[in-house]
């Protein structure tokens, strides 16, 4: 006798399907009684599923619409996802239970639809392609890294500011107290940096992968520094250039669409790398770091500020859906791998700071954002990318939250014949 879809799909749940699942031809299955679910709407929903079994394949039938989620804003699916998370690494099925899976569901359903559009190349392509053009820098060459970068950060100026808001910052913020704003949070945080990396007027500033130039204009504006930025993004280095000039900031501060490596000038007094370790990769950390070391004049601070994993034995790999809808090449290692590097390339560690619960709080207040606008974020981009930040940005919220990840600050300085210009104690 028939089990119908949603059953057959629901028995793939370890431990069960914790909302309820309806599907295209009336079965239902999971938490009935839950006030959150699925709804598989047609067959290119399923053959999602059965040829990606798991986190990639249910992502791809929501993303196209294949795969509703009810009883919460796609903008901010927090609630039900946090049910959901632990719940989509489907086990393989012993070849009995293959065998009946297939039958029930239709062997027509193993012949994978296109993806979405959203989704990049999986990373064995990516391995591929590095191959064809392997540099010191792997598979990270200037070309690759500038690919990855237009495919996240170029959507659309005006969809980050809606998601965003005011201070156009992508990284995590610094929250002084429980109730403090995401604007206050983020104002704080430039401010922390700036502190920690001992700026005062005249000195020179280098933010490598700025954004939208948070940084550069938090140093020039406040601590009279003369800031350079730079990022891979044609449209964040449009946007802060605008941005710099409406703020009168023309002769402290500048953002170029260049990508790090072929910044020329040397001799900065502090280097600044906010959200741009992930995407480097491991493999790299030992050039990234001896370039920076190279940039510093003796004595210059470096802060470090990236996403990490809670330790230091897992794989680099963010995971299918983050390598493949949101941070293409995206590599996280461990707090302590960090600190190797920096040591190694000659630079001396003197503080080291976890910021996760601060991230998840980020995160947050950006869901929020997502769901309040979602209109014009739809209207601007499409609905299958709108979706993807809403899953992208819930599921990591959920990661640090659970503390699967973290986010660490590195403060290390060019130390030259033990003088490293280092206070007996921290005095940010």
């Amino acid at each position: 006798m028939s089990k119908g879809i949603a059953p057959t799909i629901a028995s793939l749940f370890p431990g069960g399907l914790p909302i309820w699942l309806k599907a295209y031809d009336g079965s239902e299955a999971g938490a009935l009684d839950q006030p959150y679910g699925l709804e598989l709407v047609n067959e290119r929903g399923l053959s999602y599923i059965m040829t990606a079994p798991g986190d990639l394949g249910l992502a791809r039938a929501y993303v196209a619409g294949d795969l509703l989620l009810h009883g919460v804003h796609p903008g901010d699916p927090y609630a039900a996802f946090s049910l959901l998370k632990d719940s989509t690494d489907f086990g393989i099925p012993k070849p009995t239970e293959l065998v009946g899976i297939i039958r029930e569901l239709g062997i027509s359903h193993l012949i994978p639809p296109p993806p979405p559009p959203q989704e990049h190349l999986p990373g064995w392509r990516h391995r591929l392609e590095g191959l064809r053009s392997l540099n010191k820098w792997g598979r990270h060459s200037q070309e690759r890294d500038a690919d990855a970068i237009h495919h996240h950060y170029d959507v659309s100026n005006i969809f980050y500011e809606h998601v965003l808001g005011p201070s156009m910052t992508y990284t995590c913020a610094v929250f002084p107290t429980e109730d403090a704003t995401l604007e206050e949070a983020q104002d704080y945080k430039y401010d922390l940096i700036c502190r920690k990396l001992d700026l005062k007027a005249g000195d020179r500033l280098l933010d490598l992968g700025c954004g939208w130039g948070g940084m550069v204009r938090h140093a020039a504006k406040h601590y009279g520094v003369r800031a350079l930025g730079v990022t891979l993004s044609r449209e964040q280095a449009t946007w802060a250039q605008e941005e710099i000039k409406r703020q009168g900031l023309d002769d402290l501060a500048e953002v170029r669409h260049s990508d790090y490596r072929d910044v020329t000038e040397g001799d900065f007094d502090a280097v600044s790398s906010i959200g741009l370790t992930e995407h480097i990769g491991v493999d790299n950390y030992p050039a990234y770091f001896g370039f920076i070391h190279d940039k510093l004049k003796p004595q210059g601070r470096m802060l470090n500020h990236c996403i990490t994993r809670h330790d230091n034995q897992g794989r680099p790999s963010a995971g299918a859906f983050i390598d493949r809808y949101v941070f293409p090449d995206g590599e996280l290692a461990g707090s302590g791998t960090i600190v190797r590097a920096v040591e190694d390339a000659g630079l001396e560690v003197h503080h080291h700071e976890n910021f996760r619960v601060h991230y998840a709080k980020t995160l947050a207040g950006w869901s929020k954002n997502l769901a309040d606008n979602w209109d014009a974020c739809v209207a601007e981009t499409d609905e299958g990318t709108a979706r993807v930040w809403g899953l992208y940005m819930v599921g990591s919220r959920i990661a640090f939250e659970r503390n699967e990840i973290q986010l660490h600050h590195v403060l290390a300085t060019k130390t030259v014949d033990g003088a490293s210009g280092y206070p007996l104690r921290h005095e940010f």
